[in-house]
């Protein structure tokens, strides 16, 4: 049967498109509303982004781990783009490592100043305090006059700046882990068993679909970041902007569709289309539910109080 042409308009001016266009269309005015109505009364406190989940576990270890993570990504990535070319970031999969690597790169940078600032709190309070406190305590500067008011501006700017980064962080890796769920979940449950069993698969195909939930598994074990619920509005439009790329390049460019459940020709297109949004809750939430579980165990196993808050 030969591929339908993408860039005819009958293609688009039917009922399954706009019954698709109408479940995205929902999902980002939902994400964005839950993101106005949720992000304006949360607070990101200091150190979250840097420190590890336990007392006894110092940053610096988080830093080598992400460090080690980021360098294997971009290997891994940097191989994808050389074997492939360009035309790699036409698939989802593509989209969610590049994402990683950008986290764990990020995240080795924000590491860094969390280790410096710790390094430097020790040498300025001459004691020797844990390594994990948040930022939190050090935005309680008494100003004075003179150099010392505007050297205490200076910081309380710089901490605002360091915050941001660090909001940024968590939405990234939010997203990410989810996007990863998403990908290894349809790649080895979807994909693999209908579509691609009669070849077999390389080195590097089984790495982008593996390497990537090892990687975020170790994060959510070291880290202390916090995982709301309401995030996943974020994964929600992360997955929209693929939908819509999508869109735009099949009504230019008459091309195969990267997975089959995107193709629009089919009555069952809308379907497919409602199947892959409702599959983003349970995405989410796995990595939620990892996240309590990881808490109550450090609770319950090492106690409250050498757990990071």
């Amino acid at each position: 049967m030969a591929a339908a042409d993408t860039t005819s308009p009958s293609y688009w001016l039917n009922w399954r498109f706009l019954l698709c266009a109408i479940w995205v269309l929902l999902a980002v005015s939902a994400s964005a509303f839950v993101i106005w109505r949720s992000e304006r009364r949360g607070k990101t406190r200091g150190g979250q982004a840097w420190g590890t989940c336990l007392k006894s576990v110092h940053p610096i270890w988080l830093l080598l781990y992400r460090f080690i993570a980021f360098c294997c990504s971009l290997a891994l990535a940097a191989a994808d783009l050389a074997k492939h070319g360009v035309r790699v970031f036409y698939f989802y999969t593509e989209w969610t490592f590049t994402l990683v690597t950008i986290y764990f790169g990020l995240g080795t940078a924000i590491s860094i100043y969390g280790c410096l600032l710790c390094h430097q709190k020790k040498s300025d309070l001459g004691a020797f305090p844990h390594a994990n406190t948040d930022l939190e305590a050090d935005s309680h500067v008494t100003t004075g006059n003179g150099e010392n008011g505007s050297t205490s501006d200076k910081k309380c700017t710089d901490r605002k700046h360091g915050l941001g980064w660090e909001c940024a962080l968590q939405i990234i890796f939010q997203i990410t882990a989810g996007a990863v769920v998403l990908t290894d979940t349809v790649f080895w449950l979807v994909l693999f068993p209908f579509f691609m069993r009669k070849r077999a698969l390389s080195f590097l195909e089984i790495s982008m679909h593996s390497f990537n939930a090892v990687f975020i598994l170790g994060e959510i074990i070291l880290n202390k970041l916090h995982f709301p619920f309401f995030r996943i509005a974020y994964f929600a439009l992360w997955t929209s902007a693929f939908v819509v790329f999508q869109w735009i390049l099949h009504a230019f460019t008459s091309v195969r569709w990267p997975y089959p459940f995107l193709e629009l020709s089919t009555p069952f297109a809308p379907l497919w289309y409602l199947a892959v949004g409702v599959l983003l809750v349970p995405c989410f939430a796995v990595v939620w539910f990892i996240f309590k579980v990881k808490k109550f165990c450090l609770s319950k196993y090492l106690g409250e109080s050498n757990v990071e808050q």
